[in-house]
């Protein structure tokens, strides 16, 4: 029997609590009892704790309390965590648990509890698409992953935001047990046993800019205006005024992409879009989309997601 921890704090994801407990709980429900996953829940503050959504939570043991006699320890992650102080007490008993533990990590935002303890630095880690960029400033010692949906460094594990808690549980279940496990409790919750692709399959890239005369705003629009087009470097250029040299290194100075993965990112969100709302044939889609031919969006697309247009229209089509 494995004794796997879950640590929940106010403002917490109700999700990133629910969603792996039910996997590890459904789990159980296929292996004999002396291999049954036991769940204990921690809380940081007197019970019982209020999650973002209002939902109050109770939870088994306190950090006075907890000790470190786990299989597996998980922290959750909640909306607003990143902008949260560090709590102390939780970094010493993380940075205590993680010397002895077998597999330890996080669901969502709660890899800047891990961050704030100093067991991210030198490792490959995950988090919701949103705030990846804000964890690697925040931890530059991080490897941090944008596009996966979960990773395994040594008995360091993370995951991306919230419904990928349930993957990463999935993984742990597979490893422990095998996937025919993995896949049958899967089938109960009536999830997929392995996700395909990454984040980027739900991470809108292009969102409307603060400022209409900014150079992302008048390139943005220009871009979502002309996808069909070739739309290089000296054409936008051109569309900014600005000589080549000084558009690109004013764009990527204010994107942090170069111009090319810009017009690549919009043409695939383009893509998507069409992909999950319309009954567009593929080849249609690539044209207006300005992959220029269906193989040459297949290829995009398998490199991005790891799927075909597709495999990603049967996901993620609207009302499918």
């Amino acid at each position: 029997m494995k004794t796997l921890a879950l640590v929940l704090f106010p403002g917490v994801q109700s999700l990133d609590v629910s969603g792996p407990m039910d996997v590890f709980a459904e789990s159980n429900a296929f292996l004999p009892p002396q291999q049954h996953y036991r769940l204990i829940t921690i809380g940081t503050t007197p019970a019982p704790i209020r999650a973002s959504n209002g939902q109050q939570l109770g939870y088994d043991l306190t950090l006075d309390a907890a000790g470190t006699d786990y299989d597996i320890v998980l922290v959750a992650g909640g909306p607003q965590l990143a902008q949260q102080a560090d709590n102390q007490q939780l970094s010493a008993w993380l940075r205590e648990v993680a010397q002895t533990v077998p597999r330890y990590g996080s669901i969502c935002t709660g890899a800047y509890l891990l961050g704030r303890a100093g067991l991210l630095d030198g490792k490959r880690a995950t988090t919701h698409w949103s705030d990846a960029a804000r964890l690697a400033v925040e931890f530059p010692l991080a490897q941090v992953e944008h596009d996966r949906i979960h990773v395994r460094d040594g008995r360091l594990v993370t995951s991306a935001g919230v419904t990928a808690g349930i993957d990463l549980a999935l993984a742990l279940v597979a490893e422990d047990h095998g996937q025919a496990v993995a896949l049958a409790a899967a089938k109960r919750l009536l999830v997929l046993a392995q996700r395909q692709g990454g984040q980027s399959q739900f991470s809108p890239y292009l969102s409307e800019a603060s400022t209409p005369d900014a150079l992302a705003t008048i390139i943005q629009r220009h871009v979502m205006d002309n996808l069909a087009q070739p739309l290089s470097v000296e054409q936008l250029s051109a569309v900014a005024g600005m000589s080549t040299r000084s558009f690109a290194r004013q764009f990527v100075k204010e994107m942090g992409v170069t111009p090319a993965e810009f017009v690549q990112r919009a043409r695939v969100d383009a893509a998507r879009n069409l992909l999950e709302g319309s009954e567009l044939a593929l080849k249609t889609i690539a044209y207006r989309c300005g992959f220029g031919s269906p193989a040459r969006m297949r290829l995009v697309f398998a490199q991005r997601f790891g799927v075909t247009p597709n495999q990603y229209r049967d996901s993620f089509r609207v009302g499918g």
